[in-house]
């Protein structure tokens, strides 16, 4: 949908590093779910890898901006209205996501539609929608560097934070299909994502709408 609404140019020489995560993350599920439960040790792991990925990429040098650029976006945007712009954002997204959750969990429900369907359909495109937002408005504004991060940064994090946390209140059972289906499309997906985005220089609009295609594609198949 980002590449849908203004072609993604890839830059950045810390594309390399981030998706080699992204994807070494989708693999480390492998023989948790193979194990059919994720427990409080391997939670302990995946949070101690987030840590560790975060830690690394903090002391990793950046790319900075030039100081005529950095000084714009400060004189354009104060800190305060900034943080304050965010705060609210982030709380109308986790409402909205709420509501959108819930309703959307019921009208499933009532259907007779499966529990696993709906964690992989509603409950995930709800829980998304601040990844969603986020890209989009990046998009409108040609900011592809935040798109590509927030993309990237969202799908190790689901994995290594939401999931360790999570297994770590409580140990999470693993249905077969999650190691038969679901997971090898996500290895696969996380593959070719990292391709175009170290093989190409713009993920532009038919390339996009290929991907939103893929995606309605498993829609039908994962129920």
């Amino acid at each position: 949908m980002t590449a849908l609404v203004w072609p993604i140019h890839v830059a950045g020489s810390a594309l390399r590093r981030d998706t080699t995560i992204m994807i070494l993350s989708a693999l480390a599920l492998v023989p948790l779910f193979a194990m059919g439960e994720i427990g409080r040790v391997a939670g302990l792991t995946l949070v101690a890898g987030l840590i560790a990925y975060l830690v690394w990429t903090f002391l990793k040098p950046r790319q900075e901006a030039s100081d005529d650029e950095a000084e714009a976006e400060a004189a354009a945007t104060p800190i305060m209205n900034a943080l304050l712009w965010v705060t609210l954002g982030l709380v109308g997204l986790l409402f909205g996501a709420r509501f959108l959750v819930d309703g959307a969990v019921s009208v499933a429900q009532d259907f007779g539609v499966s529990e696993a369907f709906i964690g992989l359909t509603i409950v995930a495109i709800g829980t998304s929608l601040l990844e969603l937002a986020t890209s989009l408005i990046a998009a409108f504004r040609h900011q592809s560097d935040i798109a590509i991060g927030n993309i990237v940064g969202s799908n190790i994090f689901n994995v290594l934070g939401i999931l360790g946390v999570t297994s770590i209140v409580a140990p999470i059972p693993v249905a077969p299909r999650f190691l038969t289906f679901d997971l090898p499309i996500m290895i696969v997906v996380s593959i070719v994502l990292t391709g175009l985005l170290l093989l190409h220089q713009k993920i532009g609009r038919r390339t996009g709408a290929v991907m939103l295609l893929a995606y309605c594609a498993y829609l039908l198949t994962a129920h």
